[in-house]
């Protein structure tokens, strides 16, 4: 296996990965944070970099995603194991769909049909939603307990991986079976796809536990092939914030498909890398905690997401109760935007 790093100079909100190509040209944009140390859902109009919306009543509010009019938004519930169906436009809710068991990140098929529900509870399993009945449609095995799910960007396959069995596995859509599986040597954790000129998925980037940087899997080979150390500088973070068996827990490629986004709770902040090369192309710091007489403490950063265009990067950052804007064509950071407690997965929502 190929093993590549890269060295040299250069924060846990965790946040849902826009993982499809949105159009260059859309409506309205929203993107949705979760919080899931509390009871509610932030949502912010890139435009003004401001909180234009708030839902209440959903505790310990996991993944989100949406149906493609818009008009609906899925969260899963680690309160109450559900699938808790909203009102977009009211913030109210619809109805909560019961679950197999405790829920992680979802992910809805890009036709709307269905959403995906990672099972984070042993023997590990998959909760396909059908969101015509609103009703839990069948539930696929897997080996072991589901931390993320996501549907690939030709709405073919389901990408899942679990921490404790270090394993990725990727479900056909089509047949609802097993299509491969791959074992690491790590707990997989935030993942993130490529795609080929026809839209098939290309390799996924995938994070693992206890490493700081992400492993390179070819799609079509089903196989490791290279592996990518983030920079050891700067550093100095994570041990204080507990966080040394997740040092980098956020990853994107961008919609235009040109960069990949990685964050470092090590370093508290994000590397880009050109696509396909995978060139380190710069960092951005984000916000320390300063509290008296401690340390700097990270600002935890997670999970990430995009406007269509690809002109902002979003990132959750758990710690210090916020999100923080990146213009991806400058590489600084443009707003930090106060949000709930501990926000974990964050989404981009395009109107039609």
């Amino acid at each position: 296996m190929l093993k590549t790093s890269h060295c040299g100079g250069l924060g846990s909100l965790w946040i849902v990965l826009a993982l499809a190509a949105l159009p260059a040209s859309a409506g309205e944009v929203r993107v949705y944070a979760t919080n899931s140390a509390g009871d509610n859902i932030h949502v912010i109009d890139p435009a003004t970099n401001k909180v234009v919306q708030v839902i209440n009543g959903v505790e310990a509010a996991h993944g989100i995603g949406f149906s493609p009019d818009g008009q609906r938004v899925y969260v899963s519930n680690e309160a109450d194991s559900t699938l808790d169906v909203i009102d977009r436009a009211s913030g109210k809710m619809m109805t909560k769909i019961r679950l197999s068991g405790h829920p992680n990140n979802i992910s809805a098929t890009k036709d709307g049909g269905r959403v995906v529900v990672g099972i984070a509870e042993d023997p590990g399993a998959l909760d396909v939603i059908d969101t015509r009945a609103l009703k839990l449609a069948r539930t696929i095995p897997v080996n072991g307990r589901l931390h993320n799910v996501y549907v690939t960007p030709d709405n073919k396959y389901v990408v899942t991986g679990s921490i404790r069995s270090k394993v990725l596995t990727v479900i056909d859509l089509r047949t609802d079976q097993i299509a491969w599986e791959l074992k690491l040597d790590e707990g997989v954790r935030p993942m993130t796809m490529e795609v080929n000129a026809d839209g098939s998925t290309r390799r996924i980037f995938a994070q693992l536990s206890n490493f700081n940087g992400f492993a390179v899997v070819d799609f079509a080979a089903r196989r490791e092939v290279a592996r990518v150390k983030l920079p050891d500088e700067p550093g100095g973070f994570g041990v204080i914030e507990r966080r040394t068996d997740a040092p980098s827990h956020g990853i994107g490629v961008a919609p235009d498909g040109k960069t990949l986004w990685v964050t470092s709770i090590t370093a508290n902040g994000v590397f880009a890398y050109s696509l396909p090369e995978l060139k380190l192309l710069g960092f951005v710091a984000l916000p320390e905690l300063r509290l008296p007489g401690r340390q700097p403490i990270s600002a935890v950063p997670n999970w990430v997401t995009f406007t269509p265009d690809s002109r902002l990067l979003y990132i959750s950052n758990a710690a210090a109760r916020s999100v923080s804007a990146i213009d991806t064509r400058t590489l600084k950071s443009v707003a930090t935007i106060p949000v709930g407690e501990v926000p974990k997965r964050i989404n981009t929502l395009v109107l039609p």
